[in-house]
């Protein structure tokens, strides 16, 4: 109950709030509100964190795209892998800082066509397929289509601990490295019709691969919070690798990965028939 010789500005109302400021609250504002308020705008500026990440992966995809078309392939195709590691990593910021919105999935969906539908066909189109005339044109626009059919499909039903299809970003690296292996190591193998035919269907079936309900491994699955060390062993030597010969050691992880699919499509279903007699 009020003290009737309080002055009225300072008495609380019935809920207990006190009425001694100007807005209803204390004048002075306590550390914790502070606290509160940095935190808040630390949050809504972690939000943007994906999103410009997600902002060099476009840029990436565009650029490769710039590149390919003014005769730099090798620099498209770097763009291309530069793209497909921003692309891994913008997700999982978004998922360790709790920051995913329905903004940053849509944004990062646009951005994967430019960079893995676009830009590869456009690289492969500018390498190789030119020479097919109409036939390469239907071919750069096919690898496109699936690309953009792969995303569509996984926007509306996302993979969970496997990947149904190629994921796009690895179709683009395939090709990517490619060409980059093919440009940095100089080889002077002419690329005649007898060649180009070959690389062409296997943009083909990379493009098939991408629209198939072939399982894949889903890296997103793996627990960075908490590792075996034989994991952490294994990721050492990859970067070893890695900076060993980038274009070649990148180009054989990507055909591993776009051929396991398949591989381990066959297995299932030779242990399945044996199963059965």
């Amino acid at each position: 109950m009020a003290d009737p010789n309080q002055p009225a500005d300072q008495q609380r109302d019935a809920r207990g709030n006190s009425h001694d400021g100007p807005l209803g609250g204390d004048e002075n504002v306590s550390p914790i509100s502070e606290k509160m308020g940095e935190r808040a705008g630390i949050r809504r500026g972690i939000f943007l964190l994906p999103n410009l990440i997600t902002t060099g992966a476009l840029f990436s995809g565009f650029y490769a795209i710039i590149g390919a078309m003014s005769g730099a392939l090798e620099k498209a195709a770097i763009a291309i892998i530069i793209a497909g590691f921003l692309d891994a990593l913008d997700g999982r910021i978004a998922r360790m800082t709790n920051t995913q919105s329905e903004f940053g999935v849509q944004y990062d969906s646009l951005s994967d066509l430019v960079a893995f539908g676009v830009a590869p066909a456009v690289l492969m189109f500018s390498w190789v397929l030119s020479d097919l005339g109409n036939l390469g044109w239907a071919i750069a626009f096919l690898y496109m289509a699936c690309a953009a059919l792969r995303l569509a499909r996984f926007n509306t039903n996302p993979d969970s601990s496997v990947f149904y299809g190629l994921a796009s970003p690895m179709a683009a690296g395939v090709l990517a490295t490619t060409v980059w292996v093919w440009i940095e190591k100089e080889v002077q193998i002419p690329l005649t019709l007898e060649l180009v035919m070959p690389i062409s269907a296997a943009t083909v079936g990379i493009a098939i691969l991408m629209v198939s309900n072939i399982r894949y491994y889903n890296p997103k699955q793996i627990d960075m919070h908490h590792v075996p060390f034989r994991f952490f062993f294994v990721v050492v030597m990859l970067f070893a690798l890695i900076f060993i010969d980038p274009p070649v050691v990148l180009m054989i992880m990507a055909i591993v990965y776009a051929v396991s699919g398949p591989v381990m499509a066959l297995v299932r279903k030779s242990r399945a028939k044996k199963a059965m007699e």
